[in-house]
């Protein structure tokens, strides 16, 4: 069983920067895949970005890539996401997840955390 407990949303204005955080606890975090999905009001749930156990291979949504970061600190067993140049059309509940690989993550991760809302004012 792994728990995760996402923190850092907010309001923010356009333009602006937001960090995430997804703090980890349980079974071995540092050999999951781990990723940020998002769901706005009205809409599916959407994979945002992923990152594998090693940190050394990530994934980007096309709708984000060149704008946020995702990073992982296995000591701290915790992710991140780094959103910068944010858009109102980022705003959504933004969920973190985990599987024990990255098909898994992007197909049907094994733990979501709680959500937590960024909303993006023009």
């Amino acid at each position: 069983q792994i728990q995760l407990v996402e923190s850092g949303g907010g309001l923010v204005q356009a333009g602006g920067s937001l960090r995430l955080s997804c703090a980890a606890s349980g079974r071995t975090f540092s050999s999951y895949a781990m990723g940020w999905f998002r769901q706005a009001p009205g809409k599916e749930r959407e994979f945002v970005a992923g990152i594998s156990w090693s940190g050394g291979d990530t994934y980007y949504a096309d709708s984000v890539k060149g704008r946020f970061t995702i990073s992982r600190d296995n000591a701290k067993n915790t992710v991140y996401l780094q959103m910068n140049s944010l858009k109102p059309e980022d705003t959504a509940v933004y969920y973190c997840a985990t599987a024990t690989n990255m098909y898994g993550l992007r197909s049907n991760p094994d733990y979501w955390g709680q959500g937590t809302q960024v909303t993006v004012s023009s």
